[in-house]
């Protein structure tokens, strides 16, 4: 949206990238790359407290009969894990440091948000959030779909350092919301990244998904990839019967060790 804006010559008064601080890395060296290539500044905000204060340190007050409290215990620090119903991350890593920023001008500017929804994402569209007033869609306006802007900053040379050949979506690295086909990538490709994963998911009091530990992803994915070179289907019952039987197996060495 930004370079086609550019191109345009749309008036552009700022920038805004809230940093959630779990970019890929290669996301930080293409955000450099844009400002250092296009010459326009871009303005970075963040939380005040990192992702680790808010899933692990931050003091909730639970009431006794809620959900967590009474399937983790009440004096549990943090939210854990985010989650489908509870994306607190967005919110206090997005949202709310962006609304910091604009409060600072909103009474001296009307401020009108570009926001950069494809064409063909049409549930985006339909979120209250994407309905206000101010917000103009661009890409909506130019019918761009999320594949022709791929296409389109392909043209321009900003490739990100091949995430988009690894993932179909690229957000925070970290996400438990990722399918299993994003996570087999993230471990095959970022070990560094999945090491930490698996590090917070052993700190954490609720499970990185809601069938699986980061510690079980190892176990299926090298399970899958035995399977693999043994000729053997990595899908269906019989596999998952397979699988069942892997961690068993491995919980009792370990419990051994």
């Amino acid at each position: 949206m930004l370079l086609k804006m550019i191109e345009e010559k749309m008036p552009i008064d700022c920038v805004l990238f809230c940093d959630t601080g779990l970019e890929f890395p290669e996301m930080y060296k293409h955000i450099d790359r844009v400002e250092r290539e296009t010459g326009v500044h871009i303005t970075r905000v963040k939380a005040e407290k990192s992702f680790e204060h808010w899933m692990f340190e931050k003091q909730i007050n639970r009431k006794p009969d809620s959900k967590i409290a009474i399937q983790y215990g009440r004096n549990q620090k943090g939210y854990g894990w985010p989650g489908p119903k509870m994306r607190w991350c967005t919110k206090s890593l997005k949202n709310e440091p962006r609304a910091r920023f604009f409060n600072a001008f909103k009474d001296s500017y009307e401020i009108r948000e570009y926001v950069g929804i494809a064409a063909d994402e049409q549930y985006r569209l339909e979120r209250k959030c994407n309905q206000k007033a101010n917000h103009v869609h661009p890409l909506v306006e130019w019918g761009m779909t999320e594949a022709d802007c791929l296409e389109y900053c392909y043209r321009k040379g900003y490739d990100w350092g091949g995430l988009y050949e690894y993932f179909k979506r690229v957000s925070c690295w970290c996400c438990p919301l990722q399918s299993l086909e994003e996570l087999r990538k993230l471990r095959q490709h970022f070990p560094e990244l999945w090491e930490q994963l698996r590090e917070w998911d052993d700190r954490n009091f609720r499970q990185f998904k809601p069938q699986y530990s980061v510690r079980e992803l190892d176990i299926r994915f090298r399970f899958e990839e035995e399977c693999i070179r043994r000729g053997k289907p990595v899908k269906g019952k019989k596999f998952m019967e397979a699988l069942r039987k892997q961690f068993e197996k491995e919980r009792e060495e370990n419990a051994v060790s």
